[in-house]
């Protein structure tokens, strides 16, 4: 975790501007080079007489040679990307799959199919893409391949495949076992302190997530006031000719103040918002991927006990087991690789994040002081030249 120490560690010497130290983590956080880039746009609206919904077009460029084209075009819908991510969290129960915007979205925010809604979608999906696309193992994955190149068509009969009747006859057994079973009985320390981290971290990014929501709410509404607050004294220097000019110089100033408001707010909503939010949904995405973890764990636990207590067909049961600890250990060694690369990009994200808010924090209050002073320096030269004139004889 970044701490106080990480801070003060600055030298007196370093720049400490926050442009100064966003630099700096991208420097230290430059990603390798790349072999597939994806992008997400053209959202187009669909209207049947049985739903309305929307697709984005998905472009794809790539050097690797699994693929048969260097580019490929295709459009794809909200039910699609659910495909994928299912898809990926059934080849990969301990790895930590990216999370998709919610199907439905929070109420008073931004109504559904909406232009701001539809770009903040498509934003997530992009960025949900490229996090696939960046990962060492998701991005060689089958599924996310023919996601990325299939016609619609061609996706919609792959889509029909799924999984066999004795898969997820056998995915219901395990489920159902683990939930009587309860809690593993041997949980290796590290997953224990990642279980105990990730429930800290559930509730601290929550709160902060409802905290700036709230914090946009009320700015979104102070920026409503303010747009009210310029135009009065506008008319009201229509009858008062003695300060119309400073009534005119105060309207100015609050309507430079709204703009300034304005561009804050958006910084909010692209930035920070969106950030926070994507954590929070990661949260519950982590105490899925540790529970898939403590299932594996249990069923090797289950095979054991069963051993002990039968003394028939051992040599099945210990093939059973040898198999199942491969998996246990295969599914660790995933989680622990895919932890430490989570924490590091979460790190990376928060300090990005909130340094570019301080930063737009520091612009938006220097404009509008920069604004008030302006106009304080004009009037106190106005004040002088009248008491100058009224001094003369």
């Amino acid at each position: 975790d970044t701490s106080l120490a990480e801070v003060n560690s600055f030298s007196s010497s370093m720049p400490i501007s926050p442009s100064s130290m966003i630099n700096q983590y991208k420097f230290e956080d430059e990603p390798e080079l790349r072999d597939l880039f994806i992008t997400v746009d053209d959202p187009e609206s669909h209207i049947t007489a049985i739903e309305t919904f929307i697709t984005y077009r998905v472009v794809t460029k790539t050097s690797r040679g699994e693929f048969d084209s260097s580019e490929y075009e295709v459009r794809r819908r909200y039910q699609d990307f659910l495909w994928l991510k299912s898809k990926l969290e059934e080849a990969h129960p301990t790895l930590i799959i990216p999370p998709l915007p919610e199907k439905f979205i929070m109420k008073g925010m931004v109504e559904r199919f909406s232009d701001e809604f539809i770009e903040t979608r498509r934003k997530a999906l992009h960025k949900f893409l490229n996090r696939i696309a960046d990962h060492p193992t998701l991005t060689f994955n089958e599924d996310f391949k023919i996601f990325l190149t299939a016609q619609a068509w061609e996706l919609s009969s792959h889509k029909k495949q799924g999984p066999g009747l004795l898969s997820r006859m056998g995915q219901t057994v395990r489920a159902v076992a683990s939930s009587v079973r309860g809690g593993v009985k041997n949980r290796p320390e590290m997953f224990t302190e990642m279980n105990d981290y990730m429930e800290t971290f559930s509730q601290k990014i929550n709160v902060l997530d409802k905290i700036a929501h709230r914090i946009y709410k009320e700015e979104r509404e102070y920026f409503n006031e303010l747009k009210e607050y310029g135009p009065i004294h506008t008319l009201w220097s229509a009858s008062e000719e003695d300060i119309a000019d400073s009534l005119k110089g105060v309207a100015s100033c609050i309507d430079k103040c709204c703009k300034a408001t304005e561009k804050r707010m958006a910084g909010l909503s692209e930035n920070l918002l969106p950030i926070l939010h994507e954590y929070v949904l990661y949260s519950e995405i982590l105490m899925g991927v540790l529970k898939r973890r403590d299932q594996i764990q249990g069923e090797l636990e289950s095979k054991v006990d069963a051993l002990a207590n039968k003394k028939t067909e051992k040599d099945l049961f210990s093939e059973e087991i040898g198999k199942l600890e491969d998996k246990v250990e295969c599914a660790n060694n995933a989680l622990k690789a895919d932890w430490d690369r989570w924490k590091q990009n979460m790190q990376c994200d928060m300090r990005s994040t909130f340094t570019n808010v301080a930063e737009n924090n520091l612009h938006y209050y220097e404009e509008c002081l920069a604004t008030w002073e302006s106009f304080l320096a004009s009037q106190t030269v106005d004040l002088h030249v009248e008491e100058d004139s009224e001094d003369r004889p």
